[in-house]
């Protein structure tokens, strides 16, 4: 299918670059977890709290096999942190289009995300110690899952964009 799908960790730019590249290349931009967002009609926070992490997993899943089976074509996805560490949804994002990991530190990650209180697994003490141990864990299964990776720590939004394009058309 003829879709570009960004995977890597909260705050590696999937949703800035990923609009960018979108409007760029004239594809529509979607967030998956905006989807689960709008068909759930609760929030990412009140998922985890009410019925947990593996329910919320689930719920991306299933939204993978929900777009392959519309067709959807043309389209930027935006995928959740955690969505490519189930093999099954590796397969699907796979049958969806072409997997690009945006990579970034742990230091890089915690600068752009520090602040922000609506990712409920950094909610913690040491939320830079925390990203540091779920990159090492899950670093090789967004490389096992994508078809390109795009280190973007020195790259600027538009350079990171511009090099997911780069990567897809070939």
């Amino acid at each position: 299918m003829e879709n570009i799908i960004l995977i890597g960790y909260m705050g590696s730019g999937k949703t800035t670059v990923g609009k960018i590249a979108a409007e760029r290349k004239n594809y529509t931009f979607v967030d998956t977890d905006e989807m689960i967002v709008e068909q759930q009609h609760r929030s990412i926070s009140e998922i985890f709290a009410a019925d947990g992490e593996r329910a919320f997993r689930d719920m991306e899943t299933a939204l993978l096999g929900q777009l392959i089976a519309e067709k959807r074509e043309h389209l930027v996805i935006s995928t959740g942190g955690g969505m490519p560490l189930r093999t099954e949804n590796q397969q699907l994002l796979a049958r969806l289009g072409k997997v690009v990991y945006l990579k970034a530190s742990p230091v890089t990650i915690y600068n752009r995300i520090k602040g922000d209180t609506t990712r409920p697994l950094l909610q913690c003490e040491n939320p830079l110690e925390r990203i540091e141990e779920m990159i090492v864990e899950r670093s090789p299964l967004y490389e096992a899952g994508a078809m390109f990776i795009v280190e973007v720590d020195e790259l600027s939004q538009s350079e990171a964009a511009s090099e997911i394009l780069t990567k897809c058309s070939g």
